[in-house]
């Protein structure tokens, strides 16, 4: 792939359609995504030549950078910010078409490494040794967070639980 794209604008404008998908996945929400498909990409951008020299697959490795900045930046602000003062009107942000819908509730409340797997399989259709060099990790990670995802999934919907935070 890497002779595929002749320069950076190149890529970004074949890809950005799948990337915003994908980060869509990971994140749960649209802003969410394109935040950390700007993130990313900014970051390619200014290493692209290397990206595409040493990487062999410079989509596989946005991908893969996309799933480890999102599971660090869920790392960084999964605890509570406190504030000093109420906001006088709370803000209303818009509708998620996918907000009502069990099983993108129940994908979403899925740790962050367990649904970088769950999104890289069934959205992606990588096997589980794509998943493994996607995401920087053994395929037996990528089998045990799979075998945990689906559990997990299958419990919530189940008992009808994929709105609760878990």
């Amino acid at each position: 792939m890497p002779a595929e794209f002749a320069d950076f604008g190149e890529f970004v404008q074949a890809t950005l359609p799948g990337l915003l998908r994908y980060g869509h996945a990971l994140t749960g929400n649209p802003h969410d995504a394109a935040d950390l498909v700007q993130t990313v990409l900014e970051k390619i951008g200014a290493r692209w030549s290397y990206v595409q020299q040493k990487t062999g697959d410079p989509l596989a490795y946005v991908r893969r950078s996309m799933a480890n900045a999102h599971v660090s930046r869920w790392r960084r602000t999964r605890r509570e910010n406190l504030v000093a003062d109420l906001p006088d009107i709370a803000p209303h942000p818009a509708a998620d078409p996918f907000e009502h819908e069990p099983l993108w509730q129940a994908l979403r409340n899925l740790p962050p490494r367990q649904r970088a797997v769950m999104v890289l399989r069934y959205y992606e259709g990588l096997s589980e040794a794509e998943i493994a060099e996607a995401l920087g990790v053994s395929q037996g990670t990528v089998k045990s967070q799979a075998s945990k995802a689906i559990a997990s999934l299958r419990v919530k919907l189940k008992h009808g639980e994929g709105s609760e935070a878990g």
